[in-house]
């Protein structure tokens, strides 16, 4: 009986996962949550010995593996393309993703947004694949009110791309340091594997920096 429910429970596994995968908005996430999934239906199909479904399966998981490496592998262009802060592109994107902006920022407010602020377009295959706003302060620090990625690019490719790839970006503009503040843990785990360092809370808010 023990043996018959281990088997129930790793089909019903399979099922969760491959089911998750499809709600994946990045295709990065859904090819690993994919790929772990048709792992599972292949050992559960086998443990069966309903070979059709191991094998087809088992095939599946060959095809994940596959377009992984071929996404961890392709050399990708990237671009930070400086607009205007008033840019009706830049408008428009932000009534667009308005609910997840007010998600990861939710002091940011286009109608604050000033002439001195660094406004760049972050392109990925030359399609716009984020938006980078900062404000410029005195102390050659650039305060980052936004940096963020449509979900099919959340893949941390931008942010390194922005901050471990551009630093002639920032030093042509005589920025040497970053600060930033977050209330989201998602975005809280992103600023830390950029490399961002936490230097004080501010209430439920945390306050990161980088140095240049």
């Amino acid at each position: 009986m023990e043996t018959v429910n281990f088997v129930e429970w790793l089909g019903y596994l399979a099922s969760v996962i491959t089911a998750i995968s499809l709600l994946m908005s990045s295709i990065i996430k859904l090819r690993w949550f994919n790929l772990f999934g048709s792992l599972t239906f292949c050992i559960y199909g086998f443990v069966i010995n309903a070979y059709p479904v191991g094998v087809f399966n088992g095939f599946i998981v060959f095809v994940n593996i596959y377009y992984l490496y071929k996404i961890y592998n392709k050399k990708e262009f990237f671009k930070l393309q400086l607009v205007e802060s008033t840019d009706g592109y830049l408008t428009t994107f932000f009534q667009f993703y308005k609910e997840e902006l007010e998600k990861y920022f939710p002091t940011f407010s286009v109608n604050n947004m000033k002439t001195e602020n660094v406004s760049l377009l972050v392109l990925r295959n030359m399609a716009v694949a984020g938006v980078f706003i900062g404000e410029k302060l005195p102390d050659s620090t650039l305060r980052i009110s936004i940096d963020f990625a449509i979900p099919e690019y959340r893949d941390f490719k931008l942010g390194k791309f922005v901050y471990r790839d551009n630093a002639p970006f920032f030093e042509a503009n005589g920025i040497k340091r970053l600060v930033t503040e977050t209330q989201n843990k998602e975005h809280f785990n992103y600023l830390k594997k950029m490399g961002f360092i936490k230097v004080g809370e501010r209430g439920e808010i945390s306050i990161f920096e980088m140095a240049l």
